[in-house]
């Protein structure tokens, strides 16, 4: 007898159909093995799909796994923010709880719900404390496998792999225009991230006109992805890189809005929230979704 697997697309960090960066979610994987998981995400093809099992832990309402097309990840922040979404939204959890939490291999995830008269307006996930450290690569070489000129490079910042869960590489650059017109050499960059342990490769610039705080592209060929079109993860360990490297004032708490996804038509917005809490800070990152498709798999 077959199985029957009910799945939804979800499209996070956005108030728009097919825009942001859709997620798969599996809400009851409780009967699924990692082989199978593993293969709906493959059949889904998007960058990653959470499925969600009974959790051992008392603190956790739900253990929550992600898969990209190719292999499993220790987290993902758009899946888990979409994930949050659709328990509040379809499976009724705002009316249980303020928040819902997630056991992952990196820990516990607390996601809360923030409303405006009594309506869902976004979720808000508290990531695992930032912390950053130094790679041994120029800039020049960086640049080239971005594509981009080493002048584009912003040396008023340093490049260095950041981390709330995973590790993401920080790239400074100048200007939003060069962001939008880096073209990255996807099999070296890809060998370079694998070489030292990086998720993924992190653009970001001040440079947004006023649209944003800031705005940001990131690449991914390490986890099986080209192009991730809104990155709750790298974002959140972007604002640990900004506040531990003393770019954003310590001490103060400081809300971020980043734009991502427009050079690819996946145009969303998150919020980060940076709270100092001794000598580090915790991060939060919010953003809205929409549940864009729901169907059943049959295995």
């Amino acid at each position: 007898m077959k199985k029957m697997v009910e799945f939804f697309y979800v499209d996070a960090f956005t108030t728009e159909t097919f825009g942001g960066n859709p997620a798969g979610v599996i809400p009851h994987a409780e009967n699924l093995t990692d082989e199978e998981m593993l293969k709906i995400a493959n059949e889904l093809n998007l960058s990653e799909t959470a499925f969600l099992l009974p959790s051992k832990n008392e603190k956790a309402d739900y253990q929550i796994k992600y898969f990209t097309p190719t292999k499993e990840v220790d987290f993902c922040g758009h899946a888990t923010l979409g994930t949050a979404w659709l328990m509040a939204s379809k499976y009724n959890w705002i009316d249980k709880d303020e928040k819902i939490i997630f056991e992952s291999n990196i820990g516990l995830i607390p996601v809360k719900w923030i409303t405006e008269n009594n309506h869902l307006t976004s979720v808000s996930m508290t990531q695992v404390r930032p912390h950053v450290k130094s790679i041994d690569i120029s800039p020049e070489v960086v640049s080239d496998l971005v594509g981009l000129d080493e002048t584009d490079i912003d040396d008023r910042y340093p490049i260095k792999i950041a981390n709330t869960g995973v590790p993401h590489l920080m790239v400074p650059v100048k200007t939003r225009h060069a962001i939008d017109q880096a073209e990255p050499k996807l099999n070296e960059l890809k060998k370079m991230n694998h070489h030292f342990n990086i998720s993924t490769t992190h653009l970001f610039t001040f440079d947004t006109n006023g649209e944003f705080d800031i705005y940001t592209r990131d690449f991914c060929p390490n986890i099986g992805i080209d192009e991730d079109p809104v990155t709750g993860a790298a974002n959140g360990a972007l604002g640990g890189y900004l506040y531990l490297e003393n770019i954003l004032a310590q001490q103060q708490k400081h809300q971020l809005v980043i734009g991502q996804g427009h050079t690819i038509n996946r145009p969303g917005t998150l919020y980060v929230t940076i709270t100092p809490d001794g000598e580090n800070a915790v991060i939060e990152v919010a953003g809205a979704a929409v549940v864009s498709i729901e169907g059943k798999i049959l295995l």
